[in-house]
């Protein structure tokens, strides 16, 4: 994501670029499971991000 896109606004919309940015990911050979870090300089908080694949259920697109 870079500053030129839409802003995200809510969680529903943070939930749809995450998801995108994961499969991404996952399609490029990435092993997307596990912890990230993301140090965002004085100006933003700094977070951990920790990822881990569930298993799939019916209702899942």
């Amino acid at each position: 994501m870079t500053s030129e896109e839409t802003p995200v606004t809510s969680k529903s919309e943070l939930n749809a670029e995450l998801k995108a940015l994961l499969i991404r990911a996952y399609e490029n050979g990435i092993d997307v499971e596990g912890g990230f870090e993301c140090r965002n300089g004085i100006e933003h908080p700094d977070w951990d991000v920790i990822v881990t694949e569930v298993e799939k259920n019916d209702q899942s697109k």
